[in-house]
Parts: structure tokens; sequence; C-alpha cells
């Protein structure tokens, strides 16, 4: 008679104790399959030090006038919050020129910057100076900068991504617990080599003590063991002091990813007003509204007062604007000076060589030249709905856990595609889903982050960013096949069809990086090897979206959340 195997309980992300570990198993850092709160900060530090040791090397205009770069563009949000009224922030005046690094984020961008300013300031007042200080550049200042990005990483991203690896295993959420570990789990959305790059790294340069913490780096997590402090690395924190970063991302999504773990936890008051925040931090994060108003409000469709439901979620919505918005409420002029900085039609419909619709097509159809500006934002917005669409059926028919992420892929990835005004980095929204996916979907989140990078690697190598790109993806890739790694199941063992494409795809890869180096495109094609990159990443792009859309229907009707929304009731 077959041995049945004892079945664990519910998995928990944090418990008190730590499991036994595998015969052979690796001590650190898969050894449990739950998340400990040690674990949990060892994984967080590490994810810390990454992005202390990516940060590394100069940064956008540096010593560069008259306009400077990103670094000069956050600090003079800083120096113009600080001095003038908030209603002045977004409007042209003698104090805020608003060609010069003009505010085109919303206001809880503007209010983040003056948080910053007040402290900056109390500590060095002449490098936010109205007007005279335009360039400013000192090591105290490189350092104050340095600390406001970690501090926002630290304090939104990472605990956002604590709490939603937490309710993902309290609720179960994607199936049985059984082989599944909460700690890669953890590290694969805290270590997101992509977020890392253009957060940390973006806009910046490096010099030879990069080049070797760059190329050590990916073996730290085997050098290292459970024992010794990750902190030992003492020029790791002088080199800290020196250079700054200067992208808040981290803010944006970290919010998104907290209204995530609101919505799965059932906290639908919580979700609706982090997910507001987020909207009104980074206006891109509107590409994951379809998917949490078709799951919120397929939700109250099916309890007793669906009507009542609804308005108690638009109330907080709305109040959570209202308190953002209020300096400018006082007018519509006012109001319309804030969303016409915050949609920058003129720049065209996308920007660079970025992988999606418009670009990839526009070498046979020139979108640019046949059409407007007025009847492309029509085009892209009909193209973007229609995209999105299926998804936001199936959510809105039958609301579930699963299909909610799954939602939240497949309408990011539509607005990526199709919608306007798309940047190579904007790849960082459908990224956050898909790492949030990585449980269920391995193989998908690993192969769309390889070629997520890539869609991004001519930028980054403009940047100057070879060594740390190439460090950081070798990184992933020996976190997401660990030795002894136990996130992988049996159903997840690949054919051989499936080996054969992924080896095509991987040469294919390969290629592109090293022809991009090596080869010389002919003069009357300058963008050829840009080109050929954007066609192979759109191609999987759009693969990706198919497959993820066609998974999401396949999903089970929500039948076992109904039961559990009665029993709420």
């Amino acid at each position: 008679m077959a041995k049945t195997r004892a079945r664990r309980p519910p998995a928990t992300a944090f418990v008190a104790a730590e499991e036994e570990l595998q015969p052979g198993a690796a001590p650190f850092p898969w050894s449990t399959m739950r998340l400990t709160p040690p674990t949990a900060a060892a994984v967080a530090l590490f994810a810390l030090l990454v992005r202390v040791l990516v940060s590394l090397g100069s940064y956008s205009g540096q010593g560069t006038p008259p306009m400077y770069g990103d670094y000069e563009a956050q600090r003079h949000w800083m120096e113009i919050t600080l001095h003038t009224p908030a209603a002045e922030w977004y409007r042209n005046t003698t104090a805020n020129g608003l060609a010069y690094w003009g505010l085109d984020y919303p206001p809880l961008t503007a209010y983040q910057s003056l948080a910053h300013a007040l402290l900056i300031n109390a500590s060095l007042p002449q490098s936010l100076a109205l007007s005279s200080s335009r360039g400013f550049e000192s090591h105290q200042s490189k350092l104050l900068m340095r600390w406001t990005v970690l501090s926002s990483d630290l304090l939104v991203f990472f605990p956002a991504a604590i709490y939603f690896v937490w309710v993902y295993f309290q609720r179960n959420v994607g199936g049985d617990g059984e082989e599944r570990s909460a700690p890669w789990f953890l590290a694969m959305i805290l270590l997101n080599p992509s977020l890392i790059l253009v957060d940390h790294g973006h806009f910046q340069s490096v010099d030879m003590t990069n080049l070797y913490i760059s190329l050590i780096l990916p073996w730290f997590m085997y050098v290292v063991g459970p024992n010794v402090t990750i902190f030992n690395l003492r020029t790791g924190w002088v080199f800290f002091l020196n250079y700054p970063f200067f992208q808040y991302n981290c803010i944006s999504l970290g919010f998104t990813l907290g209204a995530i773990a609101a919505v799965l936890s059932r906290n639908d008051f919580a979700a609706s007003a982090l997910f507001s925040l987020a909207i009104n931090h980074k206006q891109m994060s509107l590409y994951f509204a379809p998917a949490f108003f078709s799951h919120l409000l397929g939700k109250c469709l099916r309890r007793k007062n669906p009507i009542f439901e609804v308005m108690k979620l638009g109330f907080v919505v709305i109040g959570t604007f209202a308190l953002v918005w209020w300096p400018y409420l006082y007018s519509i002029d006012s109001v319309m000076e804030v969303l016409n900085r915050l949609a920058p039609f003129e720049r065209g419909i996308f920007e660079d060589y970025v992988a999606n619709f418009w670009c990839s097509t526009s070498v046979v159809i020139k979108w640019k030249r046949i059409f407007t500006i007025h009847s492309m934002k029509f085009l892209s917005l009909i193209t973007t709905i229609l995209a999105f669409l299926p998804s936001f059926v199936r959510q809105l028919k039958a609301p579930s856990d699963q299909g909610f992420l799954y939602s939240l892929l497949n309408n990011s990835f539509s607005f990526y595609l199709f919608s306007y005004q798309v940047h190579e980095k904007s790849i960082l929204l459908p990224l956050l889903p898909a790492s949030l996916l990585a449980l269920q979907e391995p193989r998908l989140f690993g192969w769309l982050m390889h070629c997520a990078l890539l869609s991004m690697y001519p930028l980054l190598c403009r940047d100057r960013l070879l060594l740390q790109y190439g460090a950081v993806l070798s990184l992933f890739g020996l976190i997401f096949f660990p030795p002894h790694g136990n996130h992988v199941t049996k159903a997840d063992k690949l054919s051989t069809k499936e080996k054969a494409l992924i080896a095509l795809g991987l040469s294919c890869s390969i290629v592109l990086h090293l022809v991009y180096l090596s080869f010389q495109p002919p003069k009357k094609y300058p963008f050829l090897i840009e080109a050929l990159i954007m066609f192979f990443c759109f191609s999987q792009f759009v693969a990706f979206t198919i497959y993820t859309n066609i998974k999401q229907w396949m999903l089970l009707d929500c039948s076992s959340w109904a039961v559990r929304v009665k029993k709420d009731l």
C-alpha cells in the first residue's frame, strides 16, 4: 500500500521556529520554506546591499550645465516646493520657470520633495537656495540626496513586499503551500534587477572600484554564510557615502504593492486608499487601474447591497484624492494647470526604441507622420481599452485572488504595448505583478525578467551601466536557480520542446547582446541593432500577454471566494 505523505497545515509567512532542513540542503538562503523574521531581515538587508553597490558611480548631468541632469531635477523640485507656495508649483512664474525641470508628476511627488527638502534644508540650506542653487553639487548634498532615496525604499517598498508575502501565504493565494519557498519569493520581489538598475543605477557611470564590486557581486551569496554579517564590507559603506542615486519608483510601486496585499487580505478600504496614493505619486500607476476597478467592482456586485458597497469605496477614493489635491481645488484652472503638466502629449506616441506596438510597427507605418497628436491619442486610447478588455471582463464576472494577479499583469502589459507616451523604463510596471506570480509562473517570470532587461539594454549601455547590468543579471540567475532550490515543483519541469524554445530564445538574446557591443551598424541605419532588440522583445511581450490572458480565463470560477464573502457578510 502506497504511503500517504503527511500534509502540512496551511502555510503562513512567519513562524516562531525554523523548519527542518531537507537532507543535503544548503543552510542558506533558501533552507526554510517559510519566512521567519530573521530570514526576512537577511533577505531585506541583502537587497539593500545590492542597491548600494549598484548605485556606485557618477550621476546624470554631473557638471554639465545648463540643464545638468536627473539629479538636478530632483534637487530643483525640492528647491521649488520649499520656497514657493503649493499653488505655484505647477505654474510658470519668475521663481519657478517650468522650462527648467518643471514638476511633471502628481502632487504627492511634490509633497515628497517638500518633505525631503525640509530635512536637507536643516543641514545644508545653501543646496536648496532659491535660484542661486542651480547645479549645486557637494559631497554633503550628494550624501543627503542618497539617504532620501534609500529611506523611501526602506519605508515604503520593503515593508509592502514583506506584507504581501505574509498575506500571500496566510491566504494561501497560490493554492497548496507545499514545496514553495517564501524567502525565495520575497527575494524575487526585492531583488528585481530591472527596478534596481533603474532606481539605483540609471544615469550612472562606472569606475575601477565599481568594476571590482560588480564582478564579485554575483558570487556574494555563495561566499557569505548564515553567520557572516552582510555589512562587514566597509568599502561598501565608504562609497555609499560618496555617490547619490535619485529615482523614486519604489514609492509608487510600494503603494501599489501594499494595495494589492490589502485586496488579498480583504481590506478593500485600505487597498483603495493606497492605490489612490500610488496614482497621486506617479500617474503611470494608472496602468493597474482597470484591474483594481474590475476586481473591487466585481466583489461589490456579489454582496447584498452592491450600490452601497461601491459608494463606500468611492468615498475612500474621492476622499484620498481630495486630501492630496486640496491646494489646487480652489478653481478649475488650478486643477487644469496640474493636469496639463502630467500629460506630455507633445513628446509623441513613444520615446526611443521602446518594445511596444507603436514603435515596433513604426518601421512600416509612420504613425507620427500620418496621424496628428489628437488622432494618435484617440487611437491609442481605443487600442489600449480593447487590449485590457478581456481581462477586465473576466475579473468582473468572476473576481478571484489569482485572477486579480493575472489581471494586474494583463492590464499593465496592455498599457505598455498600446498606450500613449511609453518609455523603456515603463516595463517596470508589468514586472511588478509578474514578480508576484513568480511561484505560480516561475518560467514566465524568469524569461520575462530577462526580456525586460534586454529591452532596456541599449539605454543602460548608453548610461555606462554594462557592468552593473551583467552583475545584477548574474545575481538574479543565481538566486532564481539556487542549489538545492525547492521553489520549482515537478509540474514545472520543462519538456524537450520547451527546452528547445528557451535555448533558441537565449541564443537570440546572447547574439543581440554581443552584436550591440561589437558590431558597427551601417551609416544608413544607425539604430539597426536597437531595432532588432526592440522587435525581439516586442514579440516576447505579445506572447506573454496572450498567454496570461488565456491563463486568466482558464482559472476556475470564484465559488470558494463567494462562500467566504457570505461568511463575512
